[in-house]
């Protein structure tokens, strides 16, 4: 039937019934780094009483049976029933923990690891300890996201718990995946189940019934048709907060201020009940992120315009009514042309389903998806693993440096494309990671597995003490980890740009950046001061950590301590020793090519280049896909430097056509 929301026509399938029960799932972030905060409705309870009140409390005793009986025990759980929190507090309490033995539990993301390790730590534990001896049990948590490092801890937990028939390992997932985890965990070869290595268990949740509705036919802008689905539920719904999922910053700084305009229209009409309108997304400053959990009085209803980062990383009480717009963002990697970028994709059924869930945490809800349901039955049931989909690089540097040396054979959960690992090897062998038979080199590859990074970064801070600039490097490329250092306030954006531009210098975004950070140093990191300049703090203090990181790893690899001493081009060709790979030259069609396969690139408009005269050639750090290929983090260089740098790279190899390759460069 057409539910009664105007212009944009919905349909619920069936004609009774309270509508669809939702599940709550939990999907992959496509914007990771978010900050992870949780509305907790007990928070007047004792700990005690509040551990006592989560869904995981009444199976503990059964956890614990499950756990000295199977080697791998898989746990399917909603976000919010306790088992990230509650899990290793009651292996401890049973003696896991006894006699220096550990309990090590991973997340795909740091922000959410602040006692526990992310799982990239977890795989660098093992260069050290291989067979992880000091571990009792491993809870790989949020498993269901299939990061490339939770896959390769996956890969080689299994590996390890052929040797160590002790070790206890717990997977732990917020979707209905649980069969893909204990097919490939069950080391049982025999049809009798009583021999069993793995099993599975499901705590059930708190949500509440779900009512989900569909477009009758497709909308060609679902920008607006959120902004009208919106107002119609404020207009025509009872009580209760609304969440709109869009997939990126701009969209949903773009919605935010049409729905304000909106309510501010709606309130000269005489409306009682108002409208507050608040953006979530990942790189919004954690004081504004908090106004979302803010009590408002009975005459207002709240409206939470977000990226997917409220589908896993948020959970906010008092919504009822989700509006999805069907899409989301993914990193994806093309190997033919060797770019890696973010792209608009359709959402999986699981991701909508989490979406919906949203819905029905505290009272029975309502889900409009901007969609028909024929569109709905043919997305993909689960989003595809990142090692599917991603430069395979580091994945390949992780498992040399682990001793893995036949990385095509390697037991994946999914393998990956076979083209995008033999690019992989082709980069590692550019930057001198890798011999001629595809063998780790030493000291430079083992030097390169070390670092956290994408190896690109890591060969620029090797290279920097070469180029007498190591100081100055440090600092990009920590600067370079950090999402949304620039804050633009909805109403002061103008005022922000003008502040951000005494920043900018013409060589391009990665000098920028060292100013930024050299500023926020000189005003001994300044709340205030970021504040005032419209920088992200937390962002910066961030920056400043990984700085100390990165800076740790430099001096045991003895690589000297100096400074360009504000001479720009030393730094620039330390960057492209890194970067080679990613060049791009300005092409008489007013875009730029990569010298790779002839790719057409544009710069970002975030870039501090956009607005000005196209350097002739510039290297790059990642490409974002929206209506065209957007370079961003971008910076000009001289072709000369390419050749000078990256002789093997541009002169002899193994790729596609390095003849013309090296012709691009020289045509100058």
């Amino acid at each position: 039937m057409a539910a009664p929301l105007g212009p944009v026509k919905f349909w619920k399938p069936g004609t009774e019934g309270p509508g669809v029960s939702i599940a709550e799932e939990r999907q992959s972030v496509a914007e990771n780094s978010g900050t992870t905060i949780i509305y907790n409705p007990y928070a007047a309870l004792s700990i005690e009483q509040q551990r006592q009140k989560l869904p995981v409390f009444k199976l503990r005793n059964h956890i614990l049976y499950l756990v000295e009986n199977y080697q791998t025990l898989v746990i399917v759980g909603e976000t919010g029933c306790g088992k990230s929190t509650q899990i290793p507090q009651y292996l401890a309490e049973a003696g896991w923990t006894a006699e220096g033995r550990v309990v090590g539990v991973t997340q795909p993301r740091r922000v959410a690891a602040v006692t526990f390790l992310t799982d990239g730590m977890l795989v660098r534990e093992m260069m050290v300890d291989p067979l992880l001896t000091k571990y009792s049990v491993i809870m790989l948590d949020e498993a269901h996201e299939r990061t490339l490092y939770t896959d390769i801890a996956i890969g080689l937990l299994k590996k390890i718990q052929k040797k160590r028939g002790d070790l206890r390992l717990i997977v732990a997932s917020a979707t209905l995946d649980a069969e893909k985890f204990r097919d490939f965990f069950n080391q049982n070869e025999t049809s009798d189940p009583a021999r069993d290595t793995c099993v599975t268990l499901t705590v059930e949740g708190r949500t509440f019934p779900v009512d989900i509705f569909y477009l009758q036919s497709p909308v060609p802008d679902y920008i607006k048709a959120t902004v009208d689905t919106v107002v119609k539920i404020h207009q025509t719904e009872g009580d209760g907060d609304i969440l709109a999922f869009l997939t990126g910053q701009e969209e949903v700084e773009t919605v935010v201020s049409m729905l304000i305009e909106q309510a501010r229209a709606l309130a000269r009409t005489g409306m009682k009940k108002h409208l507050r309108v608040l953006p979530m997304y990942a790189g919004l400053p954690s004081f504004e992120q908090m106004k979302v959990f803010e009590r408002v009085s009975h005459s207002v209803r709240k409206v939470i315009v977000a990226t997917n980062v409220a589908e896993t990383s948020i959970t906010i009480s008092g919504i009822v009514y989700v509006i999805d717009c069907g899409f989301m963002k993914l990193r994806a990697y093309n190997p033919r042309t060797a770019i890696e970028c973010l792209v608009v994709v359709p959402v999986s059924q699981a991701s909508a389903n989490q979406r919906a869930g949203r819905g029905g945490r505290n009272r029975s809800g309502k889900c409009y998806r901007l969609y028909t349901e024929d569109a709905f039955d043919q997305l993909p049931q689960s989003t595809v693993p990142e090692m599917q989909r991603s430069n395979l690089a580091p994945v390949i540097l992780q498992l040399k440096a682990l001793g893995i040396d036949n990385v095509l054979r390697f037991h994946f959960m999914s393998p990956p494309p076979a083209q995008s690992m033999v690019q992989a090897l082709e980069l590692l062998y550019a930057l001198g990671g890798l011999d001629k038979d595809c063998r780790l080199t030493e000291p430079l590859g083992m030097r390169i597995a070390e670092f956290p990074l994408n190896p690109m970064f890591a060969k620029m801070l090797l290279e920097s003490g070469n180029f007498g600039c190591s100081q100055e490097v440090l600092s990009i490329a920590a600067m370079m980890q950090i999402q949304n250092v620039f804050v633009f306030p909805s109403n002061q954006k103008s005022q922000a740009t003008r502040v951000h531009r005494k920043f900018a210098v013409e060589e391009g975004d990665h000098l920028t950046m060292l100013n930024v950070y050299e500023a926020f140093i000189k005003h001994n990191k300044s709340s205030q001061w970021c504040q005032e300049h419209f920088l992200n703090y937390k962002g910066l203090v961030r920056a400043a950590t990984v700085r100390e990181q990165l800076k740790k790893l430099l001096v045991k690899f003895q690589v000297p301590k100096m400074s360009s001493e504000g001479d720009p081009d030393p730094v620039l060709r330390c960057i492209v020793s890194g970067f080679f790979a990613n060049a791009a030259r300005f092409h008489s069609s007013g875009a730029y090519r990569t010298i790779r396969d002839d790719h057409e690139l544009h710069i970002h408009p975030a870039s501090v280049l956009y607005a000005e005269k196209p350097p002739r050639w510039v290297i790059y750090n990642e490409v974002i896909q929206t209506s065209k290929y957007y370079m961003r983090d971008v910076t000009a260089i001289e072709s000369a430097w390419l050749l000078e740098l990256a002789p093997h790279f541009y002169q002899q190899g193994t790729h596609l056509s390095l003849k013309a390759k090296r012709a691009k460069v020289q045509d100058q």
